[in-house]
């Protein structure tokens, strides 16, 4: 209890520090829980990512969500805000989810790795495999009906593959007992935006099974 207590205490210093100056405690076990596994990516200095952040980027939305997006890394304004998916790739996802028929509170996202690479880099080996048990936790914990895979590193790393996510992308798959389909990462239909109709066909997929 000394030791839950001490992190919580931790916890709520560097979320002060960081402006955080209103909270809402729930007594479930999976907040609790939750809130121990971001205290400790809080701490995290595992690698040279720890030491370059503005902020983490734990994940946001309901912990009870029956749907999980998981993208890759934390960009510019992520950094910034301290929020998954909140620049123009994170605008585009909305619309998408909204598109859906739910709101972007019903669903929870985050990320593999949760700080930004340097100038919005893909992640490294090395950085995706000292971050992803923090994902894993996450999963554990809200354990969500499907998984929506963003882009591929996301599919690749989760599914264990090194198939591309033009091969991945539009098939279901399975992640530890439940349904994953990867789709591409809304970033790429910034640069790709004719491919959005294949987002929106694995999204309709992701509806129907819903």
């Amino acid at each position: 209890m000394s030791d839950i207590l001490k992190s919580m205490r931790n916890y709520l210093k560097m979320e002060k520090e960081s402006g955080v100056s209103e909270y809402l405690f729930s007594s479930k076990p999976k907040d609790a829980q939750l809130s121990l596994i971001k205290n400790e990516v809080l701490n995290c200095q595992k690698c040279p990512l720890g030491k370059m952040r503005k902020n983490i980027v734990f994940g946001a939305g309901d912990i009870n969500a029956k749907l999980m997006f998981v993208g890759e890394a934390p960009g510019h304004e992520e950094d910034i805000r301290g929020l998954p998916f909140v620049g123009e790739a994170g605008m585009l996802l909305t619309k998408i989810i909204e598109a859906m028929g739910i709101k972007r509170a019903d669903v929870y996202i985050c990320n593999i790795l949760k700080c930004r690479p340097p100038q919005n880099r893909n992640p490294l080996p090395e950085e995706t495999s000292m971050c992803i048990d923090y994902l894993y936790a996450q999963i554990a914990m809200v354990k969500p009906k499907i998984i929506c895979a963003l882009g591929k590193f996301a599919s690749q790393a989760l599914l264990g593959t090194e198939i591309s996510i033009g091969k991945l992308r539009g098939n279901w798959h399975e992640y530890r007992g439940i349904k994953f389909m990867p789709t591409y990462h809304p970033a790429y239909l910034l640069r790709n935006p004719s491919d959005k109709k294949l987002v929106w066909e694995d999204m309709k997929k992701i509806m129907n099974e819903l």
